[in-house]
């Protein structure tokens, strides 16, 4: 059976989780994902107030009790008092994986000039890969896919082709993409050998 890849989800937002309005990070990752991914797998959300306490103890339970291979944050990666997602994030990490925070701004950076207030970051803990994410469904889909010009060819590199790689070098499960929207880069040698071969 196929592994399964389990991606741990968390909207960060004091008014989408008292109801204010309606959460639209969650169902936009969803959907991604439901392009995307070749792999079987499945997700555990969360929808939390911006609480630096809080979202540190979603992300331990998310790595640490969930086992989830990937946790995708949204929200509260600006510079805003109540912003203080990344500081969550970095209060959590085992190790600090800058590339993804600094790719994450550059592809933004092809959209609007506001992206260098942007303080998301990515961080290994134990198992899992965490990353910040924005938090508008238009800035998560560039975020992950990148940028592409009119013909489809890649134009500045999404994060998420960085993923599936990061995932086997942490002990994750190998995850396939649809090349259509996300290809998943690994070096030659990291490739899943074809079914039959040694």
């Amino acid at each position: 059976m196929p592994d399964t890849l389990t991606i741990g989800l968390v909207s960060i937002s004091d008014r989408a989780s008292t109801g204010v309005y309606e959460d639209k990070g969650l169902p936009a990752l969803e959907a991604w994902f439901g392009l995307a991914l070749a792999t079987p797998w499945r997700t555990v959300k969360r929808l939390i107030p911006d609480e630096q306490a809080l979202i540190e103890r979603t992300l331990v339970e998310l790595c640490d009790v969930e086992r989830c291979d990937l946790v995708l944050t949204t929200g509260g990666t600006g510079p805003a008092p109540r912003d203080v997602t990344p500081e969550a994030t970095l209060a959590v990490a085992h190790k600090v994986m800058p590339g993804f925070g600094e790719q994450m701004r550059q592809v933004s950076l092809r959209y609007v000039p506001t992206a260098i207030l942007s303080r998301q970051v990515g961080v290994v803990r134990g198992r899992s890969l965490i990353l910040n994410l924005p938090g508008q469904p238009k800035a998560i889909r560039e975020t992950l896919e990148g940028v592409k010009d009119a013909d489809g060819n890649v134009l500045v590199h999404g994060v998420f082709a960085a993923v599936p790689y990061c995932i086997d070098l942490i002990g994750g499960p190998f995850v396939e993409t649809h090349e259509a929207v996300c290809r998943a880069f690994r070096p030659k040698g990291a490739a899943r050998p074809a079914a039959g071969t040694s």
